[in-house]
């Protein structure tokens, strides 16, 4: 103990001079002594407490170096990143009925002006392109998406929006491109839009169609290739119209049409329009 380093025996008392000279300053000297004792007794204790408080960092110190040799630091959390969706696995060589890889990286324009779908709501125009090479003429391209817009089921069954295709390369409020592979991929990346050639998709003012996945849709899909045709008009336009992505609401339910049925139905079965009887179909938001 602290208390024992110093010793705690008393004084006996002194007796005073009877001059008073003297006596004053016996008191003066047993002061002095006093207090140089309490100050001896507070640089000892500070003393012990300092060296108390090495030894214990010296002894964690010790004991985190061996234990060093043993155990890793803790690796910090993984980021919980979402992950990427990337296309099912494809054949080395794309089937015939696919179309070609890559056309002209040039766009023919369907040539007459298409009826008004909807009753009500604001216009928008649209003009349809297809790639040259492709395989495939721009009025029959324009036929199918028209319908598609026309249909009770599409996205002029909310009684506010009318679509009309424009001829040729008129003014308009969007374009709809059918594009191979190679050229589709080169139009999604210059909005940092990456398909791999495989998927379609939408920039600003361009629904942008992929000609294999017209031809021939995905695998296992499980309705006509006409089916999925009407689905990906439907999904790419509705990015145009201001959707954004949705999953599948459960197992065995139609995938809403802004879900990305072309990476798999996830439980779903197919559906191609944005209105299931009636009414807008929709499922969870997708961040």
């Amino acid at each position: 103990m602290v208390s024992r380093l110093i010793s705690d025996r008393r004084r006996e008392p002194e007796p005073l001079p009877s001059d008073p000279t003297a006596a004053r300053e016996v008191v003066r000297a047993a002061r002095h002594r006093r207090r140089m004792e309490a100050r001896r007794r507070r640089y000892m204790i500070a003393g012990v407490m300092a060296t108390a408080g090495l030894l214990a960092a010296l002894g964690l110190g010790r004991q985190l170096f061996f234990a060093g040799d043993s155990q890793a630091a803790p690796d910090p959390p993984a980021r919980q990143d979402e992950p990427m969706l990337t296309p099912p696995s494809q054949p080395a060589s794309p089937p015939p009925e696919a179309g070609p890889a890559k056309g002209e990286g040039t766009f023919s324009y369907a040539t007459s002006e298409g009826p008004v779908a909807g009753a009500n709501g604001g216009l928008k125009k649209y003009r349809v392109a297809v790639e040259n090479g492709a395989g495939v003429r721009a009025d029959a391209f324009a036929a199918a998406v028209e319908k598609t817009y026309a249909d009770p089921r599409g996205w002029t069954a909310a009684g506010d929006l009318r679509l009309q295709r424009v001829a040729g390369e008129g003014a308009a409020d969007f374009t709809v491109f059918l594009a191979t592979p190679v050229t589709s991929e080169q139009m999604c990346a210059t909005a940092g839009l990456h398909t791999e050639g495989y998927s379609s998709c939408r920039i600003t003012g361009k629904v942008i169609i992929n000609l294999a996945r017209w031809n021939t849709a995905i695998p296992d899909y499980g309705v006509p290739v006409a089916d999925y045709q009407t689905y990906v008009v439907n999904h790419e336009t509705g990015h145009e119209l201001g959707h954004g992505h949705e999953a599948c609401p459960g197992q065995g339910r139609p995938a809403p049409v802004m879900m990305q049925q072309t990476y798999g139905l996830k439980g779903c079965v197919a559906n191609s329009w944005p209105y299931v009887d009636g009414q807008l179909y929709t499922g969870p938001k997708v961040p």
